[in-house]
């Protein structure tokens, strides 16, 4: 008899979702009451006003395999998503539906994935059922960078801090000082600082101070002075902080701008486009960009997430001290070194196998073809020991898979295509994967918690692909998975923040 796979199959055969998952550094060590005691601003200590803003997200639709067999998009490691939902979960605020970039949401956590052995980048692929579709399934492609030391380079940082009235706050200006000096404690000798702020104008503090002891008390001393009062020139702001990091620039050194701001520019270059062609010229100068996002009233998302995204960088939220040492100091290697420039990912269906698909998350990053074969295309950046994250939801075709131990069906090819940064020689490199209906599938934990991460993050963007996402489905995976859950502080902590959330009935999945 052979194995007939039909629309009216139960679980595993209906349809499917294919996802790409990311993983961050190990969090060993790290220490914490379910991974976040550190102070969180309460609801009246945030900015007055509600005028935060974020890149409008709309959700991609299905395509039919027969006449569009290929998407692709660009890949990065970003984790803002996660905290600024923790950071309004946690202040019964209503979240944002376009604030939720699921794939931001995954990428937070630390996963096992096979790490690469002789390139940057290396893929693994997972298939099982899809929790919130009983039809669906799930494929996880895991997407590991190498591990590389960031004290084996020669640093030239240069914080842009924005000391704006805005910025005024424990939850602002407070966490920029707090991350600045945990991040200086860790750096070596070797390293420079130099200390830019913006407010109503652009002052120089520090320029090109070496870490050594009393390097380090001087900064430390001069960041711990600044003070938020002005209006927000953040566009000439940049541009000095630029000029700053291309004269101490360090030949095959790690050469960044790193800026902490609400994002809310208001004097002198305020327009995204305007801001983008800036950032995008600058990063042809070797200088990478990290930017930290604080506050939440006048919160301007859209604005960090574009600067980030132009400027061959990272874009993480800060919304309490224990994330601004998540960020600074335990993923130190992965948030401020680089080894995976412009990468991009490719997959192709089999149309025989794959009737349409949906790809859920990156919907602000879909790349043309034309794009992903150009090796010149600005895409994604990925940091040491770090991953990215997408999802696919795919119906499959009705076929039939021959009867024998050995029958297969291959769904669908993946490729990572990368620019490895690890020398002073950039090389063009790929990986590639293939996705097999029975060879793919796997009982894995990494695998079931990222199901409930993204299930989560379905329920609160109030998605129209939700299916049967609920509470109650996630936290009883989570359950099952207490072990699992139990040797990581910050996916404990997720798990209290569902909790959390499945008490608010503003963000039931049925209104």
């Amino acid at each position: 008899m052979k194995k007939k796979f039909a629309l009216t199959s139960v679980a595993l055969i209906g349809a499917a979702c294919i996802g790409f998952c990311a993983c961050s550094a190990s969090n060993e060590g790290w220490s914490g009451d379910n991974g976040w005691s550190g102070e969180i601003a309460s609801p009246d200590a945030v900015a007055p006003g509600n005028n935060y803003d974020y890149n409008p997200v709309i959700e991609t639709d299905f395509k039919t395999t027969k006449d569009e067999a290929s998407s692709y998009f660009s890949l990065d490691r970003n984790t803002a998503t996660y905290s600024l939902v923790r950071r309004q979960i946690t202040n019964n605020r209503t979240v944002a539906a376009d604030s939720v970039r699921i794939e931001e949401m995954i990428n937070y956590f630390g996963y096992d994935f096979t790490a690469p052995t002789d390139k940057a980048v290396a893929v693994s692929s997972y298939l099982a059922p899809c929790p919130w579709n009983e039809e669906n399934m799930l494929m996880l492609a895991g997407v590991k960078t190498s591990e590389y030391n960031v004290d084996s380079d020669a640093c030239n940082y240069v914080f842009l801090i924005d000391v704006s009235g805005s910025m005024n706050g424990k939850d602002r200006i407070g966490l920029a000082k707090y991350g600045i000096n945990k991040l200086v404690d860790n750096l070596d000798d070797n390293s420079t600082v130099s200390l830019v702020t913006y407010a109503s104008g652009v002052k120089t503090h520090l320029a090109g101070v070496g870490c050594t002891a009393k390097g380090k008390t001087d900064i430390k001393s001069t960041v711990d002075g600044l003070i938020a009062r002005g209006a927000t020139n953040g566009g000439d702001g940049l541009k000095r902080a630029y000029d700053l990091a291309e004269k101490n620039f360090i030949q095959n050194g790690n050469n960044r701008v790193i800026l902490i701001s609400d994002g809310d520019f208001n004097v002198g270059m305020t327009s995204q486009n305007s801001l983008k062609e800036l950032i995008q010229d600058k990063a042809e100068s070797g200088v990478y960009l990290s930017v930290l996002g604080v506050g939440l009233g006048n919160t301007r998302d859209s604005i960090l997430e574009t600067l980030a995204t132009c400027g061959n960088g990272n874009y993480a939220y800060l919304d309490n001290e224990l994330e601004a040492e998540k960020v600074l100091v335990h993923e130190l290697n992965g948030t401020l070194k680089t080894v995976a420039k412009d990468a991009k990912a490719g997959v192709t269906f089999d149309a025989d196998k794959v009737e349409k698909y949906r790809l859920i998350g990156y919907d602000t990053k879909i790349i043309s073809e034309d794009d992903f074969n150009n090796e010149h295309t600005d895409a994604g950046e990925i940091g040491s020991n770090l991953c990215v994250a997408a999802l696919y939801e795919i119906k499959l075709a009705d076929f039939t898979l021959p009867e024998s131990e050995d029958a297969d069906a291959k769904l669908a090819d993946i490729e990572i295509r990368y620019k490895d940064v690890r020398t002073a020689k950039e090389t063009n490199e790929s990986v590639k994967s293939e996705v097999y209906l029975v060879a793919s599938s796997a009982d894995n934990d990494d695998f079931k918690f990222i199901t409930c991460v993204a299930e989560f993050g379905l329920i609160l963007r109030q998605s129209k692909y939700k299916g049967t996402a609920s509470f109650d489905s996630v936290l009883d995976r989570l359950e099952s998975l207490s072990g699992y859950t139990s040797s990581d502080p910050l996916k404990q902590e997720f798990v209290t923040l569902v909790g959390k959330a499945s008490e608010n009935p503003d963000y039931s999945p049925s209104k």
